[in-house]
């Protein structure tokens, strides 16, 4: 299945670890104001969406390395309205990144993703084993 993927560990010296608390908690902070996603399997592919109310589809970038898939992007505040005061703002903006790790059998080179009513949708195709049937290895005599 589809993994979400954690942040990858620093250096294990002194001052790693002193500081690794706020490390951590700056972390979730960022894991807070991330895009909601979910993710599942069917038969021939795994689906992942992500939320992107807001963003269009120049806006972000999917990319996948070492089975790892990355949406990343940026929500670009530009508003200019005369004549009203803003009390609150509830929207955020900024820019966003996701890592997910996929499983062995996603096949990498067979990737889609389409936009719609800021929901990002992404396939990624599932391959089929190579080989069904174990495969006998012949010894040689030496």
């Amino acid at each position: 299945m589809v993994e979400k993927s954690e942040m990858t560990p620093g250096p294990n010296d002194l001052w790693s670890q002193l500081y690794r608390p706020i490390r951590q908690f700056g972390e979730r902070v960022a894991e807070f104001f991330q895009p909601s996603s979910d993710a599942s399997s069917a038969e021939e592919y795994y689906e992942i969406n992500i939320e992107l109310p807001g963003v269009s589809e120049d806006e972000i970038t999917v990319e996948v390395h070492d089975r790892r898939l990355t949406v990343s992007g940026e929500k670009k505040a530009a508003r200019e309205e005369k004549g009203k005061n803003f009390y609150f703002s509830e929207r955020s903006y900024g820019m966003f990144r996701r890592v997910f790790q996929l499983p062995a059998d996603a096949d990498a080179e067979n990737v889609s993703a389409t936009h719609k009513d800021g929901l990002l949708c992404i396939k990624v195709a599932k391959q089929s084993p190579d080989s069904p049937q174990p495969k006998r290895i012949q010894i040689t005599r030496t």
